[in-house]
């Protein structure tokens, strides 16, 4: 046999056993033994066995468990998380709003079944059928946690939080009688337009926008100019959770749009910050454990999804990351986060908050801009 001819024929081998997989997963009536691993793509901090803080540790007890251990690949934008799948190898990703529906349209992830996660009944009514993971009466995926995108700031300099956001979008001078220019810090990825347009809402009503994720010409080129005038305000765009926090000791950076995460892990080290929700609102976050199409470990993956929303992993996870969780049930009894731990991260807030969701060129009876430009046009704005 040629070499050429041996490699067409292991190829042939390889999707071969490919389609079998495939086939054999379509077929899945019951979760059986697990294949002894399971890879995920996480955002930081979702991920945790105890490494950080020993308090903070639900995957240990799954591993032992299971049998399954956990293989994590941390992500710091929901672009390198639609990256990371479309190369494939990973078998879970825990995708927020502007990135599942990217994964099910590229066919990156796939349906799952809820009669194989018995704890699919406990999820938050909210989420269920929410329109970031479910297509086609189709689930595609498991809601995991969700929040907003919070105004972290400086409690030295701002003695009071701060009402609007325009302390990050406008030049202005701070309480402390020095001007904001060098001293703020705006998100480093495309869907942070959204955050532009959703202070436009409120700043400029006359410009028409109701909803920031739908932005015609018009509404879009005004977010732009506001991200332009902006950028000489930014000292740096953050998209790594660990390095803002670093940012925010060391730095000289007083306010930015951030998550709560950062908040608390501030907090803990207890340093002058503290974070709000200003009087625009906010957009946000809701993410969903979704199943690649190609999984190679479906039935660690599946134990996994099961394990991702019992009231412990839930409620841990929430106390950890600020976040709220997607089985509500974890609200009451968790020693980690508390009586009022969901109340405090924004159980309440549902309806406030814009979630992160990809922008289409068709939205409703009107034409809008695409996710595509968006991605140009910001990378134009940041100046990389």
């Amino acid at each position: 046999m040629t070499p050429s001819a041996s490699r067409t024929t292991a190829a042939l081998a390889a999707i071969a056993l490919l389609a079998s997989q495939n086939a054999a997963f379509a077929a899945m009536t019951k979760v059986g033994a697990g294949e002894g691993e399971v890879s995920i793509v996480a955002w930081p901090g979702y991920i945790e066995r105890g490494e950080t803080d020993k308090a903070y540790d639900w995957v240990t007890g799954f591993e032992k468990e299971t049998g399954c251990k956990v293989n994590v690949k941390t992500a710091a934008t929901s672009d390198e998380m639609v990256t990371l799948m479309n190369q494939g190898g990973f078998d879970l990703v825990t995708a927020s709003g502007d990135a599942s529906l990217r994964l099910v349209a590229g066919k990156k992830v796939q349906p799952i079944d809820t009669d194989l996660v018995p704890s699919w009944k406990t999820v938050d009514d909210r989420l269920k059928d929410a329109p970031w993971h479910t297509v086609g009466g189709k689930h595609y995926g498991v809601p995991f946690q969700w929040g907003p995108n919070v105004l972290l700031y400086n409690t030295d300099v701002f003695k009071e939080a701060p009402k609007s956001w325009a302390v990050v979008f406008e030049p202005q001078d701070f309480p402390d009688g020095k001007p904001n220019k060098g001293r703020v810090q705006a998100y480093d990825g495309p869907i942070y337009i959204a955050d532009a347009a959703n202070y436009l809402m409120a700043k400029k009503p006359e410009l028409g926008i109701k909803d920031p994720y739908a932005l015609t010409d018009k509404q879009y080129e005004a977010a732009l100019d506001l991200l332009k005038g902006q950028r000489a305000l930014v000292a740096k765009y953050w998209h790594d959770a660990a390095v803002q926090v670093d940012d925010f000791k060391t730095e000289g950076v007083v306010a930015s749009s951030s998550w709560p995460f950062q908040v608390n892990t501030l907090v803990a080290d207890k340093r002058k910050v503290a974070s709000t929700i200003p009087e625009e609102g906010a957009t946000g976050w809701a993410d969903t454990t979704m199943l690649a199409t190609d999984a190679k470990h479906p039935n660690c993956a599946y134990k996994w999804l099961e394990h991702s929303i019992s009231p412990k992993t839930q409620g841990d996870l929430a106390a950890w990351f600020g976040s709220v969780p997607s089985a509500p049930a974890a609200c009451k009894g968790n020693e980690l986060l508390g009586a009022e731990g969901c109340a405090t991260n924004g159980f309440d807030n549902f309806e406030k908050i814009k979630f992160w969701r990809t922008p289409t060129a068709k939205c409703g009876d009107k034409t809008c801009v695409p996710y595509s430009r968006w991605v140009s046009d910001y990378i134009a704005v940041m100046g990389k």
